[in-house]
């Protein structure tokens, strides 16, 4: 056991070896040098963790190569680890977890892998690899998990609210839901969740309720489409506008054109008529019998046209309302519907409005919220609550009441009375 001061001059001085040996420094207990037979030395530091004592065993810690540390480096450096020491820790078990420790790039997709793909509908677990990818890795992908606080958390979240405040929030819940799961695995201690305290962008809830006259539109557009076609749209100050066909018409086939009929007559969700299974259907009962929605098992009501467009629609594949790719149901209908919403004046208007303008009828016709929330599926009254407003022949009537008692009063009973009578006809 070779002792002597490590200074530059007596590590330069110190030749090959036939096996690896420990040089002790002869000033500072515990500080060292490890000499490898390939010449290399590398600056130590040996210490007893815990309580100490001759029962407890060395653990030795490499704190550099003598080519990236000078003596007096390495000896600061070996003076700080034996104060960590001397408080209790033990610096190279520290050093071992945080080298274990995965980036945050790396755990979310273990828990995609682990816990979302068990326990998350399929379309949550495709939305949230989108946030992975596409939003939280680039900004904070490489950072190790458990380094991450708050404030890291917080920047992206403004960062992607700049565009887009909606996407913003699932993000920062897609972390959280991250390091709940790190939390389980042990990794992160538990409570600790920089997402956690990271307030929400207000979000303006987008209902558009389509009236008479657009359903109307709508209608006719749906019908051009899958007669005769629309006529393409095209912009004469493109370059290679004067090479586009004239009179070209644009088609939907009838397996889109029941999709969108269908999404209108019954107020499903998108993905519960594009993924709707032949053997879901049960025309004899009128009933859409899902095993599997949003909300979870459902069953949608089939009314008189709904059942009736169900009759005609050509049966070709497992599914309902057909793909390109036989076996698989289709994605979207992002093309088809941009023609029809086109045609009919009804840009800006979402798929997902059908849905709402479903509801709406109902409500306008005065069946209560927990009618229409059953016909919708909601799991929650909240959800059916926001058609509250809608719901107006409560509301008629109390106006009507009031306007017959102020028209006594005026003496105009008899004339307001009529109108009030043909009104409510």
């Amino acid at each position: 056991m070779p002792i002597l001061k490590l200074t530059k001059r007596a590590v330069d001085a110190i030749g090959p070896v036939e096996k690896p040996t420990v040089f002790y420094d002869s000033e500072l207990t515990g500080f060292c040098l490890k000499v490898l037979p390939s010449g290399a030395k590398r600056w130590c530091v040996e210490y007893r963790s815990g309580a100490g004592g001759r029962s407890v065993g060395k653990t030795r810690m490499v704190l550099g190569s003598t080519s990236a540390m000078t003596p007096d480096q390495a000896r600061a450096s070996a003076k700080t680890t034996l104060g960590a020491v001397a408080l209790g820790q033990d610096p190279a078990r520290k050093r071992s977890t945080e080298r274990a420790m995965p980036t945050f790039a790396e755990f979310g997709e273990r828990y995609l892998s682990e816990e979302a793909e068990a326990k998350l509908k399929p379309r949550t677990v495709v939305n949230y690899r989108i946030y992975l990818h596409k939003h939280a890795a680039p900004l904070l992908g490489t950072r190790k998990l458990d380094a991450l606080d708050s404030a890291d958390v917080s920047k992206m979240h403004r960062k992607i609210g700049k565009t887009t405040p909606m996407t913003a929030n699932r993000v920062v819940e897609f972390v959280g839901s991250v390091y709940r799961y790190a939390a389980v695995c042990g990794l992160v201690a538990k409570g600790h969740n920089p997402a956690t305290h990271v307030q929400a962008f207000r979000e303006q809830r987008r209902e558009r309720f389509l009236s008479s006259a657009e359903l109307g539109r709508l209608g006719d557009a749906i019908r051009e489409a899958e007669t005769v076609g629309i006529p393409w749209s095209v912009d004469k100050d493109q370059p290679n506008a004067k090479h586009i066909p004239k009179n070209g018409r644009t088609k939907i086939g009838p397996h889109v054109a029941a999709a969108l009929r269908l999404l209108i007559l019954t107020g499903a969700r998108l993905r519960e008529i594009l993924e709707l299974r032949w053997e879901y259907v049960d025309l004899q009962r009128g009933l859409l019998l899902l095993p599997d929605s949003k909300t979870g098992q459902k069953a949608i009501i089939l009314n008189a046209p709904a059942l009736d467009i169900l009759r005609k629609i050509p049966k070709v594949d497992c599914y309902v309302i057909t793909s390109d790719i036989t076996g698989q149901p289709r994605h979207d209908l992002n093309k088809p519907w941009k023609l029809v919403s086109t045609r009919s004046g009804l840009e800006g208007v979402r798929i997902h409005d059908l849905r709402h303008t479903h509801a709406s009828y109902g409500a306008g016709a005065g069946f209560g919220l927990p009618i229409i929330g059953k016909l919708l599926g909601h799991s929650q009254p909240a959800t059916t609550a926001r058609y509250a407003h809608l719901d107006n022949d409560p509301l008629r009537r109390a106006s009507d009441q009031i306007a017959k008692a102020l028209a006594v009063a005026m003496g105009d009973d008899a004339v307001i009375g009529e109108a009030l009578n043909t009104h409510n006809e």
